[in-house]
Protein backbone atom coordinates (compact mmCIF):
# COMPACT_ATOMS: atom_id res chain seq x y z
CA UNK A 1 0.00 0.00 0.00
CA UNK A 2 1.23 3.45 -0.99
CA UNK A 3 1.87 6.11 2.17
CA UNK A 4 -0.08 9.18 0.84
CA UNK A 5 1.41 12.40 1.47
CA UNK A 6 -0.23 15.50 2.99
CA UNK A 7 -0.04 17.20 -0.54
CA UNK A 8 -1.21 14.13 -2.42
CA UNK A 9 -4.11 13.90 0.00
CA UNK A 10 -5.07 17.27 -0.32
CA UNK A 11 -5.37 16.87 -3.99
CA UNK A 12 -7.51 13.65 -3.60
CA UNK A 13 -9.65 15.44 -1.45
CA UNK A 14 -9.70 18.64 -3.91
CA UNK A 15 -13.32 20.41 -3.66
CA UNK A 16 -14.63 17.82 -1.53
CA UNK A 17 -17.10 17.55 1.36
CA UNK A 18 -16.48 14.64 3.79
CA UNK A 19 -18.90 13.98 6.41
CA UNK A 20 -17.66 11.04 9.06
CA UNK A 21 -20.19 9.94 11.76
CA UNK A 22 -19.77 7.41 14.72
CA UNK A 23 -18.44 7.56 17.95
CA UNK A 24 -14.61 8.29 19.55
CA UNK A 25 -13.01 5.96 17.21
CA UNK A 26 -14.64 7.55 14.24
CA UNK A 27 -13.82 10.90 15.82
CA UNK A 28 -10.30 9.86 15.78
CA UNK A 29 -10.03 9.21 12.34
CA UNK A 30 -11.71 12.55 11.54
CA UNK A 31 -8.77 13.78 13.24
CA UNK A 32 -5.98 11.81 11.51
CA UNK A 33 -7.46 13.23 8.64
CA UNK A 34 -7.98 16.62 9.43
CA UNK A 35 -3.94 16.86 10.36
CA UNK A 36 -3.22 14.72 7.43
CA UNK A 37 -4.47 17.69 4.83
CA UNK A 38 -2.07 20.31 6.79
CA UNK A 39 1.33 18.31 7.43
CA UNK A 40 2.86 15.14 7.67
CA UNK A 41 2.34 14.35 11.04
CA UNK A 42 1.26 11.82 13.36
CA UNK A 43 -1.14 12.60 16.32
CA UNK A 44 -0.47 12.77 19.78
CA UNK A 45 -1.62 11.70 22.68
CA UNK A 46 -3.10 13.98 24.30
CA UNK A 47 -5.07 14.93 20.70
CA UNK A 48 -6.43 11.69 20.40
CA UNK A 49 -7.78 11.51 24.82
CA UNK A 50 -9.14 15.15 24.19
CA UNK A 51 -13.08 15.39 23.85
CA UNK A 52 -15.45 18.52 23.14
CA UNK A 53 -12.11 20.74 22.71
CA UNK A 54 -13.18 24.25 21.61
CA UNK A 55 -10.31 23.88 18.70
CA UNK A 56 -8.31 21.30 16.99
CA UNK A 57 -6.02 21.76 13.97
CA UNK A 58 -7.89 25.29 12.72
CA UNK A 59 -11.25 23.19 13.22
CA UNK A 60 -13.74 24.06 14.95
CA UNK A 61 -16.64 23.12 17.52
CA UNK A 62 -19.79 23.73 15.97
CA UNK A 63 -22.47 22.17 18.11
CA UNK A 64 -21.87 20.37 21.86
CA UNK A 65 -19.27 19.46 23.44
CA UNK A 66 -17.83 21.85 25.68
CA UNK A 67 -20.25 24.43 24.59
CA UNK A 68 -22.28 22.49 27.06
CA UNK A 69 -21.94 19.73 29.75
CA UNK A 70 -19.75 17.34 29.20
CA UNK A 71 -20.72 13.66 30.04
CA UNK A 72 -20.79 9.91 28.98
CA UNK A 73 -24.10 9.71 28.18
CA UNK A 74 -25.98 8.45 25.27
CA UNK A 75 -27.55 12.07 24.70
CA UNK A 76 -23.89 13.85 24.64
CA UNK A 77 -23.50 15.52 21.04
CA UNK A 78 -20.73 16.92 19.38
CA UNK A 79 -20.40 18.53 16.00
CA UNK A 80 -16.72 19.55 14.38
CA UNK A 81 -16.24 20.72 10.91
CA UNK A 82 -12.94 22.19 9.68
CA UNK A 83 -12.89 24.05 6.30
CA UNK A 84 -10.36 25.58 4.58
CA UNK A 85 -10.13 26.64 0.99
CA UNK A 86 -10.94 23.24 -0.72
CA UNK A 87 -11.76 21.20 1.81
CA UNK A 88 -14.80 20.37 4.14
CA UNK A 89 -14.48 17.90 6.90
CA UNK A 90 -17.08 17.36 8.99
CA UNK A 91 -17.55 14.99 11.95
CA UNK A 92 -21.01 13.96 14.08
CA UNK A 93 -20.91 12.24 17.33
CA UNK A 94 -23.28 9.82 17.28
CA UNK A 95 -24.47 7.10 20.45
CA UNK A 96 -26.81 4.75 18.28
CA UNK A 97 -26.48 4.19 14.40
CA UNK A 98 -30.14 5.39 14.01
CA UNK A 99 -32.64 6.86 15.59
CA UNK A 100 -34.33 10.78 15.61
CA UNK A 101 -30.77 12.75 15.64
CA UNK A 102 -29.22 11.03 13.27
CA UNK A 103 -32.89 11.65 11.47
CA UNK A 104 -32.18 15.31 11.88
CA UNK A 105 -28.40 14.86 10.51
CA UNK A 106 -29.43 13.85 7.42
CA UNK A 107 -32.25 16.43 6.92
CA UNK A 108 -29.80 19.15 7.79
CA UNK A 109 -27.11 17.05 5.11
CA UNK A 110 -29.87 17.02 2.61
CA UNK A 111 -31.14 20.90 3.06
CA UNK A 112 -27.19 22.00 3.07
CA UNK A 113 -26.13 24.04 0.61
CA UNK A 114 -23.23 21.62 -0.97
CA UNK A 115 -23.70 17.92 -1.23
CA UNK A 116 -21.27 15.29 0.66
CA UNK A 117 -18.89 14.14 -2.01
CA UNK A 118 -17.76 10.95 0.88
CA UNK A 119 -19.90 9.65 3.91
CA UNK A 120 -17.93 7.43 6.46
CA UNK A 121 -19.85 5.49 8.85
CA UNK A 122 -19.96 3.63 11.73
CA UNK A 123 -21.43 2.80 14.72
CA UNK A 124 -21.70 -0.69 17.63
CA UNK A 125 -20.15 -0.22 20.85
CA UNK A 126 -22.95 1.93 22.40
CA UNK A 127 -25.30 0.06 20.55
CA UNK A 128 -24.71 -3.01 22.12
CA UNK A 129 -23.53 -1.96 25.14
CA UNK A 130 -25.66 1.19 26.73
CA UNK A 131 -29.57 0.26 25.13
CA UNK A 132 -30.73 -2.31 27.47
CA UNK A 133 -31.31 -5.96 26.92
CA UNK A 134 -32.58 -5.78 23.55
CA UNK A 135 -29.98 -4.06 22.28
CA UNK A 136 -29.20 -7.12 20.01
CA UNK A 137 -32.44 -7.09 17.68
CA UNK A 138 -32.32 -3.32 18.16
CA UNK A 139 -29.19 -2.97 16.44
CA UNK A 140 -29.76 -5.41 13.73
CA UNK A 141 -33.64 -3.41 13.19
CA UNK A 142 -31.68 -0.16 12.91
CA UNK A 143 -29.00 -1.30 10.33
CA UNK A 144 -31.94 -2.17 7.79
CA UNK A 145 -33.55 0.94 8.47
CA UNK A 146 -30.26 3.20 8.11
CA UNK A 147 -29.25 1.31 4.79
CA UNK A 148 -32.64 2.31 3.40
CA UNK A 149 -33.01 5.79 4.57
CA UNK A 150 -29.15 6.55 3.16
CA UNK A 151 -30.15 5.34 0.02
CA UNK A 152 -33.03 7.95 -0.40
CA UNK A 153 -31.52 11.02 0.71
CA UNK A 154 -27.60 10.16 -0.52
CA UNK A 155 -27.24 11.31 -4.01
CA UNK A 156 -25.85 8.93 -6.41
CA UNK A 157 -22.70 10.39 -6.28
CA UNK A 158 -21.99 10.64 -2.92
CA UNK A 159 -19.71 7.12 -1.44
CA UNK A 160 -20.71 6.08 1.85
CA UNK A 161 -17.82 3.74 3.26
CA UNK A 162 -19.38 1.63 6.33
CA UNK A 163 -16.31 1.06 8.37
CA UNK A 164 -16.76 -1.96 10.66
CA UNK A 165 -15.89 -2.02 14.08
CA UNK A 166 -12.10 -2.24 15.56
CA UNK A 167 -11.20 -5.23 17.48
CA UNK A 168 -11.89 -4.69 21.43
CA UNK A 169 -10.04 -5.94 24.28
CA UNK A 170 -9.99 -8.50 26.76
CA UNK A 171 -10.38 -5.91 29.81
CA UNK A 172 -12.56 -2.71 28.57
CA UNK A 173 -12.40 -0.13 30.99
CA UNK A 174 -13.08 2.69 28.41
CA UNK A 175 -15.28 6.24 29.58
CA UNK A 176 -18.23 5.11 27.36
CA UNK A 177 -18.87 1.92 29.43
CA UNK A 178 -19.71 2.54 33.11
CA UNK A 179 -18.20 0.12 35.78
CA UNK A 180 -21.80 -1.51 36.52
CA UNK A 181 -22.30 -2.48 33.00
CA UNK A 182 -18.36 -3.72 32.71
CA UNK A 183 -19.08 -7.10 34.26
CA UNK A 184 -22.03 -7.34 31.44
CA UNK A 185 -19.68 -6.60 28.52
CA UNK A 186 -17.50 -9.78 29.04
CA UNK A 187 -19.01 -11.09 25.57
CA UNK A 188 -18.41 -7.90 23.87
CA UNK A 189 -14.98 -9.19 21.91
CA UNK A 190 -17.34 -11.72 19.87
CA UNK A 191 -20.11 -9.79 20.15
CA UNK A 192 -18.35 -7.17 17.76
CA UNK A 193 -17.54 -9.91 15.20
CA UNK A 194 -21.15 -11.08 15.12
CA UNK A 195 -22.41 -7.24 14.43
CA UNK A 196 -19.84 -6.19 11.85
CA UNK A 197 -21.01 -9.56 9.69
CA UNK A 198 -24.29 -8.21 9.90
CA UNK A 199 -23.67 -4.82 9.31
CA UNK A 200 -21.03 -5.56 6.59
CA UNK A 201 -24.08 -7.52 4.64
CA UNK A 202 -26.60 -5.41 5.33
CA UNK A 203 -24.33 -2.42 3.75
CA UNK A 204 -23.54 -4.51 0.67
CA UNK A 205 -27.11 -5.05 -0.12
CA UNK A 206 -27.76 -1.54 -0.29
CA UNK A 207 -25.25 -1.49 -2.61
CA UNK A 208 -22.51 0.25 -0.12
CA UNK A 209 -18.62 0.14 0.49
CA UNK A 210 -17.61 -1.93 3.51
CA UNK A 211 -13.88 -1.19 4.31
CA UNK A 212 -13.47 -4.44 7.24
CA UNK A 213 -11.21 -2.75 9.79
CA UNK A 214 -11.60 -5.51 12.00
CA UNK A 215 -9.86 -7.97 9.39
CA UNK A 216 -6.60 -5.36 8.94
CA UNK A 217 -6.32 -5.19 12.86
CA UNK A 218 -7.13 -8.02 14.08
CA UNK A 219 -3.36 -9.27 14.82
CA UNK A 220 -2.29 -5.67 16.17
CA UNK A 221 -4.44 -5.28 19.64
CA UNK A 222 -1.42 -6.33 21.31
CA UNK A 223 0.74 -3.46 20.05
CA UNK A 224 -1.56 -0.77 19.12
CA UNK A 225 -4.44 -0.69 21.24
CA UNK A 226 -4.61 1.74 24.44
CA UNK A 227 -5.16 0.31 27.91
CA UNK A 228 -8.71 1.02 28.03
CA UNK A 229 -9.23 -1.75 25.52
CA UNK A 230 -11.19 0.23 22.92
CA UNK A 231 -8.99 3.11 21.52
CA UNK A 232 -5.74 3.00 19.24
CA UNK A 233 -2.78 5.00 19.58
CA UNK A 234 -1.79 7.24 16.72
CA UNK A 235 0.53 5.01 14.24
CA UNK A 236 -2.64 2.54 13.73
CA UNK A 237 -4.79 5.55 13.02
CA UNK A 238 -2.88 7.01 10.35
CA UNK A 239 -2.42 2.94 9.04
CA UNK A 240 -6.68 3.08 8.91
CA UNK A 241 -6.36 6.83 7.11
CA UNK A 242 -4.29 5.21 4.82
CA UNK A 243 -6.62 2.09 4.04
CA UNK A 244 -9.34 4.69 4.16
CA UNK A 245 -7.72 6.89 1.48
CA UNK A 246 -6.28 3.95 -0.47
CA UNK A 247 -10.16 2.41 -0.35
CA UNK A 248 -11.85 5.66 -1.59
CA UNK A 249 -8.85 6.61 -4.64
CA UNK A 250 -9.86 3.08 -6.05
CA UNK A 251 -13.63 3.43 -5.80
CA UNK A 252 -13.12 6.93 -7.00
CA UNK A 253 -11.17 5.49 -10.37
CA UNK A 254 -8.13 7.85 -9.29
CA UNK A 255 -4.58 6.05 -10.26
CA UNK A 256 -2.23 7.06 -7.02
CA UNK A 257 1.53 7.47 -7.16
CA UNK A 258 3.91 4.54 -8.12
CA UNK A 259 6.35 3.97 -5.81
CA UNK A 260 7.68 1.71 -3.03
CA UNK A 261 5.49 1.70 -0.09
CA UNK A 262 6.60 3.21 3.02
CA UNK A 263 3.14 3.11 5.05
CA UNK A 264 4.24 0.52 7.51
CA UNK A 265 3.10 1.96 10.67
CA UNK A 266 1.59 -1.15 11.42
CA UNK A 267 3.70 -3.96 10.18
CA UNK A 268 6.74 -2.69 11.48
CA UNK A 269 6.21 -0.66 14.32
CA UNK A 270 7.34 -1.89 18.15
CA UNK A 271 7.40 -6.10 17.29
CA UNK A 272 10.25 -5.10 15.15
CA UNK A 273 12.22 -3.10 16.76
CA UNK A 274 10.82 -3.86 20.36
CA UNK A 275 10.60 -1.11 22.72
CA UNK A 276 12.76 1.84 23.30
CA UNK A 277 14.38 1.12 19.46
CA UNK A 278 13.63 3.79 16.96
CA UNK A 279 11.97 2.94 13.94
CA UNK A 280 12.63 3.46 10.63
CA UNK A 281 10.47 5.54 8.19
CA UNK A 282 8.84 6.53 11.74
CA UNK A 283 6.06 10.21 11.16
CA UNK A 284 7.15 12.21 13.78
CA UNK A 285 4.37 13.42 16.67
CA UNK A 286 2.78 16.47 15.42
CA UNK A 287 4.71 19.94 16.03
CA UNK A 288 4.25 23.54 14.93
CA UNK A 289 6.41 22.73 11.53
CA UNK A 290 5.54 20.34 9.70
CA UNK A 291 7.89 17.03 9.64
CA UNK A 292 8.70 16.37 5.87
CA UNK A 293 10.46 19.07 3.52
CA UNK A 294 8.35 20.43 0.76
CA UNK A 295 7.70 18.69 -2.01
CA UNK A 296 9.24 19.78 -5.68
CA UNK A 297 5.62 20.62 -7.31
CA UNK A 298 3.37 21.93 -3.95
CA UNK A 299 -0.43 21.69 -4.32
CA UNK A 300 -1.76 25.64 -4.76
CA UNK A 301 -4.40 25.82 -1.95
CA UNK A 302 -5.48 29.47 -2.55
CA UNK A 303 -6.44 29.31 -6.39
CA UNK A 304 -8.73 27.01 -7.54
CA UNK A 305 -7.01 24.31 -9.89
CA UNK A 306 -8.80 20.97 -10.99
CA UNK A 307 -9.15 17.84 -8.88
CA UNK A 308 -5.66 16.53 -9.87
CA UNK A 309 -2.86 17.63 -12.22
CA UNK A 310 -2.79 15.91 -15.87
CA UNK A 311 0.99 14.19 -16.72
CA UNK A 312 3.58 15.73 -17.65
CA UNK A 313 4.35 15.58 -21.53
CA UNK A 314 6.22 13.52 -22.94
CA UNK A 315 9.64 14.16 -24.23
CA UNK A 316 9.98 14.17 -27.99
CA UNK A 317 10.50 10.91 -30.12
CA UNK A 318 13.95 10.85 -32.08
CA UNK A 319 14.46 8.41 -35.33
CA UNK A 320 16.20 5.21 -33.66
CA UNK A 321 17.97 4.88 -37.45
CA UNK A 322 19.06 7.01 -40.45
CA UNK A 323 16.97 7.40 -43.18
CA UNK A 324 16.89 4.31 -45.69
CA UNK A 325 19.30 4.26 -48.60
CA UNK A 326 18.20 4.23 -52.12
CA UNK A 327 18.44 0.47 -53.80
CA UNK A 328 21.83 -1.08 -55.26
CA UNK A 329 21.21 -1.16 -59.10
CA UNK A 330 21.56 -4.90 -60.51
CA UNK A 331 24.31 -3.92 -62.71
CA UNK A 332 26.53 -2.75 -61.08
CA UNK A 333 29.19 -5.44 -60.27
CA UNK A 334 31.19 -4.68 -57.27
CA UNK A 335 29.52 -1.64 -55.20
CA UNK A 336 30.49 0.49 -52.74
CA UNK A 337 29.21 -1.31 -49.41
CA UNK A 338 27.99 0.28 -46.42
CA UNK A 339 27.45 -1.25 -43.58
CA UNK A 340 23.80 -1.15 -42.48
CA UNK A 341 23.13 0.81 -38.78
CA UNK A 342 23.91 -0.69 -35.58
CA UNK A 343 20.90 -2.55 -34.22
CA UNK A 344 19.42 -2.89 -37.46
CA UNK A 345 19.40 -6.40 -38.53
CA UNK A 346 22.45 -7.49 -36.69
CA UNK A 347 25.43 -6.58 -34.68
CA UNK A 348 28.79 -4.83 -35.70
CA UNK A 349 30.45 -6.74 -33.41
CA UNK A 350 29.71 -10.75 -35.16
CA UNK A 351 31.98 -11.97 -37.22
CA UNK A 352 31.10 -12.66 -40.83
CA UNK A 353 32.35 -15.44 -43.48
CA UNK A 354 32.99 -13.62 -46.84
CA UNK A 355 31.40 -16.95 -48.81
CA UNK A 356 28.17 -16.11 -46.61
CA UNK A 357 27.76 -12.30 -46.73
CA UNK A 358 25.23 -11.57 -49.74
CA UNK A 359 22.53 -8.77 -50.65
CA UNK A 360 19.75 -10.82 -48.92
CA UNK A 361 20.94 -9.77 -45.48
CA UNK A 362 20.07 -6.62 -46.14
CA UNK A 363 17.02 -4.58 -46.70
CA UNK A 364 15.91 -3.64 -49.78
CA UNK A 365 13.35 -2.83 -52.15
CA UNK A 366 13.35 -5.44 -54.77
CA UNK A 367 12.10 -8.54 -54.45
CA UNK A 368 13.74 -11.44 -52.95
CA UNK A 369 14.12 -13.84 -56.43
CA UNK A 370 15.30 -10.84 -58.48
CA UNK A 371 18.52 -10.29 -56.00
CA UNK A 372 21.61 -11.59 -56.78
CA UNK A 373 25.03 -12.28 -54.26
CA UNK A 374 28.19 -10.31 -55.18
CA UNK A 375 31.45 -11.44 -54.74
CA UNK A 376 34.35 -9.48 -53.20
CA UNK A 377 37.78 -8.56 -54.04
CA UNK A 378 40.68 -9.51 -52.36
CA UNK A 379 41.49 -6.20 -51.31
CA UNK A 380 37.90 -5.04 -50.08
CA UNK A 381 37.67 -3.44 -46.31
CA UNK A 382 34.84 -1.78 -44.59
CA UNK A 383 34.57 1.42 -44.22
CA UNK A 384 34.36 2.83 -40.73
CA UNK A 385 31.35 3.05 -39.28
CA UNK A 386 29.53 7.26 -39.09
CA UNK A 387 29.40 8.12 -36.05
CA UNK A 388 26.51 7.71 -34.12
CA UNK A 389 24.51 10.23 -33.33
CA UNK A 390 23.96 11.22 -30.07
CA UNK A 391 20.56 10.53 -28.61
CA UNK A 392 18.92 12.39 -25.73
CA UNK A 393 19.13 10.50 -22.30
CA UNK A 394 15.81 9.24 -20.95
CA UNK A 395 14.52 11.50 -18.68
CA UNK A 396 12.60 9.19 -15.47
CA UNK A 397 9.97 11.24 -14.26
CA UNK A 398 7.27 10.25 -11.84
CA UNK A 399 3.98 9.96 -13.06
CA UNK A 400 0.99 12.64 -11.19
CA UNK A 401 -1.98 11.17 -10.48
CA UNK A 402 -4.49 10.51 -13.10
CA UNK A 403 -8.25 9.87 -12.52
CA UNK A 404 -10.10 7.47 -14.61
CA UNK A 405 -14.49 7.55 -14.95
CA UNK A 406 -15.99 4.82 -15.10
CA UNK A 407 -13.94 2.16 -12.89
CA UNK A 408 -15.71 -0.91 -10.96
CA UNK A 409 -15.77 0.22 -6.95
CA UNK A 410 -13.30 -1.20 -4.88
CA UNK A 411 -14.20 -5.01 -3.27
CA UNK A 412 -12.60 -5.32 -0.33
CA UNK A 413 -10.96 -8.72 0.61
CA UNK A 414 -12.04 -10.17 4.27
CA UNK A 415 -13.89 -12.89 5.79
CA UNK A 416 -16.86 -11.32 5.28
CA UNK A 417 -17.23 -11.65 1.84
CA UNK A 418 -16.13 -14.49 -0.83
CA UNK A 419 -13.44 -13.58 -2.83
CA UNK A 420 -13.59 -14.10 -6.89
CA UNK A 421 -10.32 -13.52 -7.70
CA UNK A 422 -8.98 -15.57 -11.09
CA UNK A 423 -8.91 -19.09 -11.47
CA UNK A 424 -6.15 -20.71 -10.01
CA UNK A 425 -3.55 -21.92 -12.74
CA UNK A 426 -3.09 -25.35 -12.96
CA UNK A 427 1.00 -26.28 -11.97
CA UNK A 428 1.16 -29.44 -13.86
CA UNK A 429 1.88 -28.71 -17.41
CA UNK A 430 1.71 -31.09 -19.99
CA UNK A 431 5.20 -32.41 -21.79
CA UNK A 432 6.58 -31.32 -24.81
CA UNK A 433 6.64 -34.41 -26.59
CA UNK A 434 4.63 -37.17 -26.18
CA UNK A 435 5.80 -40.01 -23.82
CA UNK A 436 5.91 -43.28 -25.13
CA UNK A 437 3.48 -45.75 -23.72
CA UNK A 438 5.35 -48.40 -21.51
CA UNK A 439 5.33 -51.97 -22.99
Amino acid sequence: MVHLLASEVRQLLHNKFVVILGDSVQRAVYKDLVLLLQKDCLLTLSQLKAKGEYSFEQDELVQGGKQGRMHNGTQYREVRQFCSGQHLVRFYFLTRVYSDYLEAILEELRSDEHDPDLVIMNSCLWDLTRYGEDSWPNYLQNLESLFGRLRQVLPESCLLVWNTAMPVGNNINSGFLPPELRPAASGLKSNVIEANFYSSAEAQKHGFDVLDLHFHFRRHTGMYLQPDGVHWNERAHRHLSQLLLAHVADAWGVELPQRDPVGKCVKDGPARGGPGRRLERQLPACRDQPAFPPLTRPLRLPGCCPLLPTPSPRPPQFPLLPPKPPPIPLQQVTPPFLVCPQGAHFSSDRPFQSDQLSLNHFHSDIPPSTQTEFAFDGDFMFRPQPPRPPFPQPCYQQRAPVVHRGFPRYCPRGPYLPWRGRPRTCKRRAPAYREPRPQ
